[in-house]
This record gives structure tokens, sequence and C-alpha cells, in this order.
């Protein structure tokens, strides 16, 4: 496939990622992908996503799992996972990304649940509920927060009761746990420079082997994946508060703007500019060109952005 070619598969999908200031600690997407393969990654909150055509796979839990039209894949916090399309039509979804107090909350009030709650299954086939996630993200879009809000609510609590239950809590046990502890807070500390495996594991008094099993058992990803992970989350944080993308992609470590562009991308699914764009419209309350959001929001890696959004600023 030449470039020309590429460029047209790119201008299909299209994506938005926002944030709704009447539904606080929720996240929005709303996405069409065709090409696009998310990295192995995690996330602070919960995913809730409800598909509406074709089908994606993800990798989760030592397996593959296929969502198809009226299923939802559901996704606990800090649980590692990929993302991409069974077939060449690609995927479509809403998804819902609420913080994990906000899931804890409703379930305190609605469910049985006594612990931290989660989803025991990643793949739920429910159509109604499907529908309601996507109608939480018409009354966003509407500014209808008390509907947003209510929806939200009925959705998380619809599919606590079908596949809820208590996460197991991962307690730091044995001197494996404990160094895997101690390397993921150096690497936190020393995000922008952080030391090779061979130097942080002498300094644990470890082997490059032993820390990389005892890492990886820990927290589902290698440490110089789980690092990449690190910085494109406190990268979100700085583009939350109005940082430009060349500053926040060398205050997190990356060599440079593209290098940040080439890693939010794979694993927000929007470029950094795209990103910080729709924070600004929301911060000003007048919103964005949703469709130049679009658009731009999934170029592929390492392109140029048409609309500007990747650019400095």
């Amino acid at each position: 496939m030449d470039g020309r070619q590429n460029g047209h598969m790119a201008r299909r999908e299209q994506a938005r990622h926002w944030h709704y200031p009447d539904l606080p600690g929720v996240d929005l997407l709303r996405a069409r992908y065709i090409d696009k393969t998310f990295a192995r990654h995690t996330h602070e909150t919960f995913v809730i996503a409800a598909i509406t055509e074709g089908v994606e796979v993800f990798h989760h839990g030592g397996a593959n799992r296929y969502a198809g039209p009226g299923a939802l894949a559901l996704i606990n916090p800090e649980t590692a996972h990929t993302g991409h399309a069974q077939g060449p039509e690609g995927w479509r979804y809403g998804a819902v990304y609420p913080a994990a107090d906000v899931v804890a909350s409703i379930a305190a009030e609605t469910t049985g649940i006594r612990g931290a709650p989660g989803f025991m299954a990643p793949v739920v086939d429910d159509p109604y509920a499907a529908r309601l996630v996507h109608r939480v993200l018409r009354a966003a879009d509407e500014g209808n927060a008390l509907a947003a809000d209510t929806l939200l609510r009925i959705a998380v609590t619809r599919l606590l009761r079908l596949n809820g239950g208590v996460l197991p809590q991962r307690a730091i046990r044995g001197a494996g746990a404990r160094i895997a502890a101690r390397a993921r807070a150096v690497l936190e500390e020393r995000m922008a420079d952080p030391p090779s495996l061979e130097r942080l594991a002498a300094d644990l008094g470890t082997s490059p082997f032993a820390l990389l099993r005892a890492f990886k058992d820990a927290y589902g990803l290698p440490p110089h994946t789980w690092l990449t992970d690190a910085r494109v989350r406190r990268a979100r944080r700085l583009l939350d508060a109005g940082t430009a993308p060349a500053e926040a992609a060398v205050t997190v470590g990356f060599t440079d703007q593209p290098h940040l562009h080439r890693h939010f991308t794979r694993i927000v699914g929007v470029p950094p500019g795209a990103y910080r764009k729709e924070r600004a419209g929301t911060e000003r309350g007048g919103g964005t060109d949703r469709a130049d959001t679009e658009r731009a929001g999934t170029e592929g890696e390492g392109a140029a952005d048409p609309a500007g959004t990747a650019g400095p600023g």
C-alpha cells in the first residue's frame, strides 16, 4: 500500500477524546478505527467501551478477547491490554472512562459489593447497556448534565450487577514484589532520565532478569513499557493543565514532540495536540470544531497533522 492509500485510510478514521465538566471524574471517547493498533498499556480509570460496528480484539488476561456490536469491552484500572480490529472494516465504538472512586461510589449506593468493585469478565454481550453508554455520550454532547449523570449511573450499576465483584488487592509480598515496587518508585522519580535496566538492578541489589520478571509479575508490563505508559499519563496531566505538547514531551522524558505524538496516539487514541485542543475548548466553555478534532485525532504515527493540532503551542 502506497503513502497516498495510507493517508486515505488515516482520514477515514475518526476519534474524539473529551471531558464534560458536569460529569467529573469521567473521560469520554467516540471513535472509528480501521488500521489503529493500541499498544499494550493500562489505564488509571475503568474502561467501558460499547461496540457498534465491527469487532474489537484485545489481549487481556493472557488471551485474545472479542467484542462485537452490542457487546462491551470492560477493563479494570491498572490492567494491561491492547486493541485492534478483527477485520479490514475496522470497528466503531463509544466509551466512558470513569475513575475508580466514581465506580466505587456508585457500587456502594446501588450494589451489595463490599470492597474495591470491578468487572469479572472483560466482555459482556448486553445491547441495552451498550445503548446506555452511547446515550451518556449524546447527553454530554448536548450539554445535558442531568441525563449524562443519570445514564452513567444506570449503566455502571447494571454492569456491576451483571458482571461485578470485588477486585483482588495487590499486596506487595516477597522480595521480588518489594524490589519491583522500589524500581517503580525510582522510575517515577527519574522519569525524564531513567537508569538502564542493568544499573537499576545493581542499585537494587538484584540481577537484570530477576528485576524484569519481578516487575512484570507485579505490574503486568516490563519496566520500559511501564515507563512509556507512565510518561503518557503524566503528559496527559500536563496537557490538561494547558502545557504545550512540545514542552510536555521534554518534561516527561520523550526526546521530542514527534516521540510523544507516536506513543500518545498509540495509547490514548488521539494525538496530543487534538487532546489538548479538546481540553482547551472545554475549559473555555465553547467546545471545539468536532469534525476538525476527529479528523486530526487519528493521524498515523509521526504523520503530519493537517489541522495543526500536533504542532507546538
